[in-house]
Parts: structure tokens; C-alpha cells; sequence
């Protein structure tokens, strides 16, 4: 059997007026029409990030999640959450009281769906378009169908146990009672429906584009199809209630600023996990990585040691900061910088995940091999970015699978079951409390260069996230890659940590590397003490970063579509 094309490298494109880069080329087309249509990047995002939830189809849900990004060109930058929140009925310790400090498979890991409001309120504040603009080609694929690529197709057979387990689940990914197959037609008959519904909404309201946006977002948290979701976790014991869907609104968040050389580096706040990537910079620039050559056994070392030590961070203080008191400006200042960048050992790996350098550490779980893993995960996330001609910048990481809970009858979305991100134990500070948000691992960002150049970036991977972009920014701006040669470059990871979603597992010590370095590098980690194992070549469990980087002085976009999966950058 040969290889997918999209496992060879890509190529670099660059372009002069505008470009998007995004998990699927059907998406980036269709943002690219956005674009050369007189839309600006965050009308071509959305419009990318809706179109990716029915290419994606098993890894992001358009009633899921959709952290963004928005840099626009007079370097106003803004975050939208697009996360949803635990219902406000749930009881706090419904998952430690009743179901043995697990989060079930099922409508109780379901927070508020948050993505469909998250593009609309994007588009409401800073874009130009309407709802059925930029909503179009997502309902045309779902209408009119695609044909199944390889990864849509080995997703959906790795999890078909879980789509089997509800019959609307079953019925749109497993057509005829078994996976799709690759060059069929994979059709989405009712989220087209529900789509459309928005659109009728939006073209009855009346009263300008403001007033129909918020029509279509009407349609889904307070009209039919929330009729349908809160009638369904009414029969099937779930706790979403119209009150909790009609007064849910995405959080417009203050971006968190990091400085690193002549960059500011832009991230979404700490009920994510987008801090750690400006927190492994520092501490890796205080260390010293100079002359180190790229991916040997030192530097891939000392980045594995430094995300030992952001990874601990996150783990022993992250949290939707509306409940808990994350101390961010302390995790990023001068003092704590260099406490984690002199812990760091050249020559001996730590065993497992650093404890707090200040107050608490959380306890651990047992550390088991990876040939323990106890389950398939959620499919996981796409990525899109944009810069538009007039030097606007989006970068957005739309998710949520459709494997681990129901299908809502007749619309074909899942609502977002992000709550497997949450700790079981509300006592956690990514605990389960009503109201409360997941702590998320989609973390889409934005880098700023002092000359005015502008670096929009991001990926899936979940944990793996914050280690490719990690990767990818020191390859092009460390190691002096072009942009697509720095995403191509091989990858290793650490896995030293409880895994973020549920059953959070924990692999103390190991390094995953993509099976493109030479035996002595994975030797030498090994004495050092780390548990090597190999991923195959350009995998997608490398994560897949997406990247476009406007050169202010030479106008140019350098645009990248990460080989790991079917991407495709669009320049012109």
C-alpha cells in the first residue's frame, strides 16, 4: 500500500496579497474565495473553521469548541474563548460522588457548545460579512458531500466502537453499518439542515448585518435546534437546559504578552494551555541553547526538560481563571524562569513531572507504560490562520469529537464534550464546579516581530500542541528555517505528565520521535534517561501546525501546510 501524498513534504508558497493555511484544502479554498471576494481574515477564518467542522468531521464538531485569535492591522489583538462552560446544575461533585472519579463516556461529560457563537461573534465584531456568506460552503459540503480522505477514514475506523454505541452517531459515520472508505462520498444531510436554519434566521431578521448575525446565533442557543438539545439531555440525563444555552456568550479575553528577542509573543489566557508555549520560550532562551545543533541529543534534551517544566506548570496551577487564582505574571517573570531553567539537568532527565517550585503540587496519578494506554482518544482538532491584504492576522483551533458522546437526533452535531478535559475532582484546579470552563489544550497564536512582521500559527495535537509550535517557532526564528522547512522539520515530544484527557495518563519519562533521526540521538536520550520510543515518519501524532508568516520588509507571505495531514496553504 503507497503512502498518502499529503506524507511528503511540502513545498514553501509565498504570495504578496493575502493567504489562509488550514487542515484541509477544501477549507482553505473556501476561505480563499472569502478573501479574493473582498472579505478580510476574520471573515475567511470563520468561514474556514465552520467548513473544518464538516471536513473534520471526526475531530471537530460544529457545536464544539473554537479558541481564536485576532491581531487586526493597527495591533488591537483580542482572544475569543469559544469554550463552553459546565452546567450550572451539574453538581460539583457529581463525578467523584457517583461515578468513581471518571468522567463518563455519554451526555455528562457535555459543556455549552460554544463554537457556533464563537465565529458569530467574530464576525459580528471585526468582520465584514454575513452568517450566509461565510457559513456557505460549510452547508454545501454537508448538503452536497465530499470525498473521504485517508485521515477521515482511519479516524473514523479507529473509533467506530464508540460510534456504534448511539444509532444518529452510527447512521453519519458509519453509512451502511461500516466506516467510510477512502474516495466515498461522506455527506451530512442533517447539520446541513441545521446550518440552514441559521441562514433562514439570519435572512428573515431584517435590520442590517449586526442584527442577522445575532439571528443566526438566536437559531441555535435559544430557537429549534437548542429545542432539541436540551429535549434530548432531558430524557437521556444530561444537564444542558435552555437557560444554560440562551445566556451563554464566548469571553472576549485580553491576549497574554510575552517578549522573546525582537517578538511579542500573543496567547490565549490560562484556561488554556497557550501560556506554557511563551513560559518553554523563556525558560529555554534563560538556559541557553545557543550552539546547540538542531534536534541533537542536547537540544532535544534540554527542550524535553524545559517542557517537563512547563507541562508541571500547567499542571499544578492552570485553570479557568474566573474560579481559580493562576498566578500567571508570576509563572512568567524573571525569578521563576530561572528556577525552572536551572533545574534542568544537561545530562540526567528528570523521571517523571517536576513538582510546583511554589505552593501546591498536585498529586499524581500512576505512571503506567505507553503500552498501557487505556483508551483510544477523542478525535482531536484542526487549525486555520489567516492574513488578509490589509495585514489583518486570525489563527483559530476549532475541536471536539464525535465518538465519546450522542449525536442529538436530527441535527448531526454533538454538543461540545470538552468536559473530558476537566478533572474529575473539583478540588483540582482544572476541577469540574458548575459554570466553571475546561482547562483546553487548543491554543491557537500570533507572534509579532519589532520590524512589523507577523507570524500566525498554530495546530492539533492536544498535549502535543504547545510542543510542535514550540518546535516550529525555534526552527524559523532559532535556527533560521524558512517557514515551511521549519514545519516539515522532525519532531519529538515528551509525555512526562498526565495526558489532558480523561483517563489522563500519565507517561513519566517517555520521548516519542518521529522515525526521521538517527539511531544515535535516540541512543544518547536514552543514557540520559529518557524511555525512547519511535513514532513513524511524519505522523500526525506529531501534531500538524498550520503558519503564515508576513516578511514586513519584504511584503511577502511565506505560507505553510503541515505534511502530517491533508493541509494546504493558499497564497496570492
Amino acid at each position: 500500500m503507497t503512502s498518502p501524498t499529503w506524507l511528503a513534504p511540502n513545498p514553501a508558497l509565498v504570495g504578496t496579497r493575502h493567504s489562509v493555511s488550514s487542515g484541509h484544502h477544501l477549507a482553505s479554498a473556501a476561505a480563499f474565495a472569502i478573501l479574493e471576494a473582498g472579505g478580510n481574515a476574520v471573515d475567511a477564518g470563520a468561514c474556514a473553521g465552520m467548513a473544518l467542522a464538516v471536513l473534520h468531521a471526526d475531530e471537530v464538531n460544529f457545536a464544539g469548541v473554537a479558541p481564536l485569535m485576532i491581531r487586526l492591522a493597527d495591533g488591537t489583538a483580542v482572544s475569543l474563548d469559544g469554550l463552553g462552560v459546565w452546567p450550572r446544575r451539574l453538581p460539583a461533585d457529581l463525578f467523584m460522588a457517583e461515578h468513581g472519579g471518571t468522567i463518563p463516556t455519554g451526555v455528562l461529560r457535555t459543556v455549552v457548545p460554544a463554537a457556533p457563537d464563537a465565529w458569530i461573534t467574530a464576525l459580528r465584531d471585526h468582520g465584514t460579512m454575513t452568517f450566509a456568506q461565510v457559513a456557505a460552503a460549510a452547508a454545501r459540503l454537508a448538503r452536497d458531500g465530499f470525498p473521504v480522505f485517508p485521515l477521515l477514514a482511519d479516524g473514523i475506523a479507529k473509533r467506530q466502537a464508540g460510534y456504534r454505541r448511539w444509532e444518529a452517531n452510527a447512521a453519519i459515520y458509519l453509512p451502511g453499518g461500516r466506516p467510510p472508505r477512502v474516495g466515498e462520498r461522506f455527506v451530512q444531510a442533517d447539520l446541513a439542515r441545521t446550518i440552514q436554519i441559521m441562514i433562514d434566521a439570519e435572512e428573515r431578521a431584517g435590520g442590517g448585518r449586526v442584527a442577522g448575525l445575532e439571528a443566526a446565533r438566536a437559531a441555535f442557543y435559544e430557537g429549534e435546534i437548542a429545542d432539541r438539545i436540551v429535549a434530548y439531555h432531558e430524557a437521556n440525563g444530561g444537564y444542558l437546559r435552555h437557560d444554560d444555552l440562551a445566556e451563554f456568550r464566548s469571553r472576549r479575553e485580553p491576549v497574554v504578552e510575552a517578549r522573546w528577542r525582537d517578538f511579542t509573543l500573543l496567547t490565549c489566557g490560562a484556561w488554556c494551555q497557550g501560556p506554557i508555549l511563551a513560559e518553554a520560550l523563556l525558560i529555554l532562551e534563560r538556559h541557553g541553547i545557543g550552539g546547540l545543533a538542531h534536534n541533537s541529543p542536547a537540544y532535544a534534551h534540554t527542550v524535553v526538560e524545559a517542557l517537563k517544566g512547563v507541562f508541571a506548570d500547567r499542571e499544578h496551577h492552570f485553570g479557568d481563571p474566573e474560579f481559580v487564582d493562576v498566578p500567571l505574571e508570576r509563572l512568567l517573570g524573571d525569578e521563576h524562569i530561572a528556577a525552572r531553567a536551572a533545574a534542568i539537568d544537561p545530562e540526567r532527565a528528570f523521571p517523571g513531572l517536576p513538582p510546583a517550585l511554589f505552593g501546591a503540587s498536585q498529586a499524581l496519578p500512576e505512571a503506567i507504560s505507553a503500552d498501557e494506554v487505556r483508551h483510544i482518544g477523542e478525535g482531536g482538532t484542526s487549525y486555520v490562520c489567516v492574513i488578509d491584504r490589509w495585514g489583518n492576522a486570525f489563527s483559530a483551533t476549532p475541536s471536539d469529537g464525535a465518538s465519546t458522546s450522542p449525536v442529538i437526533p436530527g441535527t448531526g452535531i454533538v454538543p461540545s464534550l470538552r468536559g473530558l478535559q476537566s478533572r474529575p475532582d473539583p478540588a483540582h484546579p482544572a476541577g469540574v464546579a458548575p459554570g466553571k470552563r475546561p482547562r483546553l489544550t487548543p491554543s491557537p497564536a500570533i507572534a509579532v516581530r519589532d520590524d512589523g512582521s507577523v507570524l500566525s500559527f498554530g495546530c492539533p495535537g492536544g498535549d502535543m500542541q504547545v510542543q510542535a509550535m514550540l518546535q516550529v517557532f525555534l526552527n524559523a526564528f532559532h535556527f533560521g528555517m524558512e517557514v515551511q522547512e521549519a514545519v516539515n522539520a522532525p519532531r519529538f515530544s515528551t509525555w512526562s505528565f498526565p495526558n489532558s484527557f480523561a483517563p489522563f495518563d500519565y507517561l513519566a519519562a517517555h520521548v516519542f520521535v518521529e522515525d526521521r533521526f538517527d539511531p544515535a540521538v535516540l541512543a544518547e536520550l536514552a543514557r540520559r534517561g529518557h524511555d525512547v520510543r519511535r513514532w513513524p515518519a511524519f505522523t500526525r501524532d506529531a501534531a500538524a501546525v498550520e503558519a503564515i508568516y508576513l516578511d514586513a520588509r519584504t511584503g511577502f507571505l511565506a505560507s505553510a501546510a503541515d505534511p502530517r495531514q491533508p493541509a494546504q496553504a493558499v497564497v496570492a
